[in-house]
């Protein structure tokens, strides 16, 4: 089990967490996952439906391993447009909370200048731990 890490007097934050303490058992470290399907295609041309599309896949590896949403402990989005990404925050927190739940492990999201694959708009990393 996961627990989440709120200093008191803190506010809490809305869809991440500021820490997050695992217990000890397997760690599965998910690589950068861009907005293309399992066969390298985009479907999506937009911020959301790549966001999406990237979660899923994030999804995809842990279900590998054996594991879920609920074991995310940190994740890592690179957008390449912030204030894209401000004026989309509605769709992407539906489409988060339509694939990963309502899981809310650590999380950075830094803009970044470019992607290697020239339609991808956001890559997101992640690392789970499923408890023993």
């Amino acid at each position: 089990m996961h627990k989440t890490l709120l200093p008191e007097g803190w506010s809490q934050p809305k869809g991440y967490a500021n820490g997050v303490a695992a217990n000890k058992g397997q760690t599965i470290y998910v690589g950068g996952q861009i907005g293309w399907n399992g066969q390298c295609k985009f479907e999506a041309r937009d911020l959301p439906g790549q966001v999406r599309q990237a979660l899923e896949n994030i999804v995809a590896i842990l279900a590998e391993a054996g594991a879920g949403p609920e074991h995310i402990t940190t994740m890592t989005w690179y957008v390449l447009d912030r204030k894209a990404y401000s004026s989309s925050l509605k769709e992407i927190g539906a489409a988060y909370r339509e694939v990963i739940g309502r899981n809310f492990p650590a999380m950075a999201v830094v803009e970044i200048s470019g992607l290697v694959e020239d339609e991808a708009l956001v890559e997101i990393q992640a690392v789970a731990v499923i408890p023993e």
